[in-house]
């Protein structure tokens, strides 16, 4: 795609309000629509779509407004994400990721350095991607005096070739700590490998990093003072955060599956011969089928906009949120989690029920939805999401802060 001959398309007028913002992102959705099934299939990596997402003012969504940004809060940058995803579930994955890493600073940087940060990454437009798999232990970091050294592997890294800046974490060698800084993309020593070749999700470039002796100066180590964390509740906030970022662009996929399916199905489907009906649109299964799979979309959304409002309060008091708030929060994503997992993988799945043999066909594209879905909601067990709601309504245990509760 070339956003160049597309941009245009984007409103001149900048947003200001929540819902202008949802309707950008629904414009740059239109974008992608076009040709989404044809990009997918040719999995080229997406620096004209990411252009797109910063031509429209997406990127800096939660940019401070005085710097240019939007303004905005999380359950906005949900919304936004979901719309981006109707469209085109890799790059709504990217663009959660990138706000995901974006918002980083805030999670466990000093103020000083969330101040700085967030004008810099705002006034320079820049598209964040992150090597912070956490089921990898391998990166480790070195005090070498008034630098630090990240060396190892992720096997992961969404975003890796079409960033500007990359989120890395390693394991401090000595005490064990964490440690998060954020490195231009192309610093020496950072190297992104197209090993990325799955079923889904395939142009969010999530191939493995390898890093050599990226240095950086301690004053970099996000939350670091004189080389002491300062650790604060609201550094646990993480993962609540993008398991919501996992929900909207979930919800978003099956959005856009439903939409497609309801197309088709009013344009090209057939009737069943033995049916008695002229058109596909008067099958009752097929009525019944879309009736049941709109329902179960609308209820999952509603309890996803819940929670996203519940979660702002916290983020609103992120210097205070207690231990408390947090684990009740994380229990209600956790639960939200569970269902839009289940509804998307059901709506994505069944769509071909009421499209028809002929839909399957490569040209249509339906498959895509699916397979995008079933590779992301692989990221962590389902299983354990549930047990963090059933175990804190029989005991009232609170999820233990994680990198997946």
């Amino acid at each position: 795609m070339s956003t160049s001959s597309l941009r245009p398309a984007l409103s001149e007028i900048t947003p200001s309000t929540p819902q202008e913002w949802i309707q950008r992102a629904a414009e740059v959705a239109a974008i992608l629509a076009v040709d989404a099934a044809e990009r997918d299939r040719a999995g080229a990596t997406p620096y004209d779509e990411v252009q797109l997402l910063k031509d429209s003012g997406l990127v800096t969504l939660l940019g401070p407004a005085e710097h240019g940004g939007g303004g905005q809060t999380w359950p906005t940058a949900y919304q936004v994400i979901r719309t981006v995803a109707t469209a085109d579930g890799s790059i709504g994955q990217l663009l959660g990721y990138h706000l995901l890493w974006f918002w980083a600073a805030r999670l466990v940087g000093t103020k000083e350095q969330i101040a700085a940060v967030e004008e810099q990454a705002t006034t320079a437009k820049w598209f964040f991607g992150g090597a912070v798999n956490p089921r990898d232990a391998d990166v480790v970091v070195t005090d070498e005096g008034d630098t630090i050294s990240f060396s190892g592997r992720k096997s992961f890294s969404t975003g890796s070739k079409v960033s500007d800046v990359t989120v890395l974490e390693g394991t401090l060698l000595d005490s064990g700590n964490h440690v998060f800084v954020i490195v231009p993309s192309d610093i020496e020593g950072l190297t992104f490998h197209d090993d990325w070749d799955n079923i889904g999700q395939r142009l969010t470039e999530s191939g493995s990093v390898s890093l050599n002796h990226v240095r950086v100066g301690w004053d970099q180590a996000a939350g670091f003072v004189g080389k002491t964390f300062q650790p604060r509740v609201y550094n646990t906030l993480n993962v609540p955060t993008i398991q919501l970022v996992f929900v909207n662009f979930y919800l978003g996929i099956a959005r856009g599956a439903l939409e497609t399916a309801i197309t088709y199905t009013r344009e090209k489907s057939r009737s069943w011969l033995h049916g008695g009906h002229a058109s596909a649109v008067d099958e009752p299964a097929v009525i019944d089928a879309y009736g049941d799979l709109q329902s179960k979309l609308w209820a999952v959304e509603a309890l996803a906009d819940a929670v996203a409002l519940e979660g702002q309060v916290i983020h609103e008091n992120a210097w205070e949120v207690t231990e408390q708030q947090r684990g009740e929060h994380e229990v209600r994503v956790a639960a939200v989690k569970a269902r839009a997992t289940e509804v998307a993988l059901e709506v994505t799945s069944r769509i071909f029920e009421v499209t028809g043999a002929r839909s399957t066909a490569t040209i249509e594209g339906l498959d895509r939805f699916w397979r995008n879905v079933r590779t992301h909601t692989l990221h962590d067990p389902v299983a354990y999401k549930r047990r963090e709601v059933g175990r804190h309504l029989l005991v009232g245990e609170l999820p233990e802060p994680t990198w997946y509760s």
